[in-house]
């Protein structure tokens, strides 16, 4: 459906990544819905009762029902993202939470389009509900799989750094560390960033031992900290002034 008026999604999935995930052979459950505006009497398929925790039929499908079984941080936009939409006679699509009576939550894509009399009053909403879960959860495990990568590249890097010590100063590891970590504070730097520099600089001399180490700590340098956090930063000091 184009002309979707909702951009926001929940958990950075949407409409197009649940196409994505689609075309990439992500297996998703869609199911499809059916709303009268004048009674509210809805229609749910099967996979519709079943991503909300029901059997098929076990219940009657009502707007309230959708509504108690939305995640309470997502209710109000959902509403609105339909509301605005149908009034404006477009298709919407919104991402959302659903929690099941088991307390089972959900990411499911909702889409829904206006079906029109012959005046042009809206009569029925119709579309299509997607589980995305699968899709998140995916996004989550590769997220922590990098995570997982960054911080075994930082420990290798002061292990690193820390055997520089011990072997060009005949440093015992917690001597060594000590070492590091006052290197690391001087720079006013994280223990793993003044590791990584001083790595990179040895690799990049071919001095003897003393010397590369002794290079190495003096071009340990503070990291440039991001625009926006030097502009928190300076909102607390003028806080602390207040």
């Amino acid at each position: 459906m184009s002309g979707s008026s909702s951009r926001r999604t929940t958990g950075g999935i949407g409409l197009s990544g649940a196409a994505e995930a689609l075309a990439a052979g992500v297996q998703l459950v869609v199911g499809s819905y059916r709303v009268e505006i004048a009674s509210g009497r809805t229609w749910w398929s099967d996979e519709v009762y079943r991503m909300h925790g029901r059997e098929p039929g076990e219940i009657e499908p009502t707007v309230d029902v959708v509504r108690s079984q939305t995640h309470p941080d997502d209710r109000a936009r959902l509403s609105r993202t339909a509301v605005v939409a149908l009034r404006a006679g477009r298709p919407f699509s919104s991402a959302h939470r659903i929690v099941d009576p088991h307390g089972k939550a959900r990411t499911v894509v909702v889409t829904g389009q206006a079906r029109h009399d012959d005046d042009g009053a809206v009569t029925h909403v119709v579309g299509y509900v997607l589980d995305v879960s699968p899709v998140t959860r995916e996004a989550l495990d590769r997220e922590s799989h990098r995570a997982v990568g960054r911080a075994m590249v930082s420990a290798a890097a002061v292990e690193q750094a820390k055997g520089a010590f011990m072997a060009v100063h005949g440093l015992p590891e917690d001597e060594a560390g000590d070492q590091l970590g006052e290197v690391a504070a001087r720079a006013g730097i994280p223990v793993q960033a003044a590791a990584a520099q001083i790595v990179a600089a040895m690799k990049a001399s071919d001095v003897e031992p003393h010397e590369r180490l002794a290079t190495a700590l003096g071009a340990v340098h503070p990291v440039d900290r991001p625009h926006g956090h030097e502009a928190q930063l300076a909102r607390r000091r003028q806080r602390g002034r207040g």
